[in-house]
């Protein structure tokens, strides 16, 4: 049977404050993308021109947070340059007039105050939060994982942030998943509000079998979390895979009716996985103006010609 987490006690939502703070998990190992993440974090890979985990900077900033917290882990020592100056190619860039690639270098840095530190153990994600104590405080905080891309176009998060200023508590970003999918997933158990995408979290278990799971409601990677959350995981066991899991901690918070769900229905991309990373590049690359028209005419073509020839004639690939 799935593990669900019994209360230690009843929790009491703090008031609706302004969220202002974000905090990004970053330490993974990125064992599925061996070898290009030897040495590369894996938030770093390019998805299009871009790092992935610039696009979940961006959302944040985007939402209204500019405040920003990596718990990043050993050898992550470029996802901090990344959103640092780089005094010497703006330098270089400006020297040759080239404004655009000279904005582009710039903007990470410009998106919001960056702050970082290191996890130390790989202890699970609710112990990643764990370590963001000092820096959030008790203020209320999103937490962003950079596996979980939301389409830029979408408004996700400041919808979450909506929910978190009518009801307090703590909001989690549920979609509706096929049930042979759910044992990948935290999934919830659920209460109709009266509003079309918002719901009362009434639990959580972690990846439970198609059998146990209480919905076909699947938690995606996007969190907007009351300061009570920092006293539940310090209390929080280890759980399944023997890592201290965030949802066990949304669980024993569910249970005091704190913790509501948004229902998405957008787009999201899964750059955790080796086929969904590739389609999130492809998806993107089509939606720019300035890559899409080309891409999209040249792509038509490509798939035409496997459908003619069949993937074995290497000659479609040129």
């Amino acid at each position: 049977m799935a593990r669900m987490i019994v209360p230690h006690t009843t929790s009491t939502p703090g008031p609706a404050r302004p969220v202002r703070k974000a905090v990004v998990p970053a330490a993974g190992l990125g064992t599925r993308f061996l070898p290009a993440t030897k040495a590369t974090p894996k938030e770093m890979l390019p998805v299009v021109d871009k790092p992935a985990i610039q696009y979940v900077v961006e959302e944040a900033a985007a939402a209204g947070l500019d405040d920003v917290l990596m718990v990043t882990g050993r050898h992550k020592r470029a996802i901090e340059d990344h959103f640092d100056n780089a005094y010497e190619l703006e330098q270089a860039l400006a020297a040759k007039g080239d404004t655009v690639r000279l904005d582009a270098v710039r903007d990470p840095a410009r998106l919001a105050n960056i702050h970082h530190i290191r996890q130390g153990e790989p202890l699970g994600l609710g112990h990643a939060v764990l370590c963001a104590r000092r820096h959030v405080g008790d203020e209320p905080f999103a937490v962003l994982l950079g596996d979980d891309l939301i389409d830029p176009r979408e408004t996700l998060l400041s919808r979450m942030l909506d929910v978190r200023e009518q009801h307090a508590g703590s909001v989690v970003a549920l979609m509706e998943v096929p049930r042979e999918q759910i044992h990948l997933y935290g999934c919830a158990a659920v209460d109709p509000t009266g509003e079309r995408d918002v719901v009362r979290v009434t639990g959580l278990v972690e990846k439970p079998s198609a059998e146990d799971a209480p919905s076909a409601y699947a938690v995606i990677g996007r969190y907007v979390l009351d300061p009570a959350v920092f006293d539940t995981l310090e209390r929080t066991p280890p759980g399944r895979g023997g890592e201290i899991q965030l949802t066990d901690a949304l669980q024993d918070l569910a249970t005091g009716g704190t913790v509501h769900g948004v229902v998405f229905d957008g787009l999201r991309y899964d750059t955790g996985d080796k086929a969904d990373y590739l389609r999130t590049v492809v998806r993107l690359a089509c939606a720019r103006p300035d890559l899409g028209p080309e891409f999209t005419a040249w792509l038509k073509e490509f798939v035409t010609g496997l459908e003619n020839s069949g993937t074995g004639d290497r000659r479609i690939a040129a």
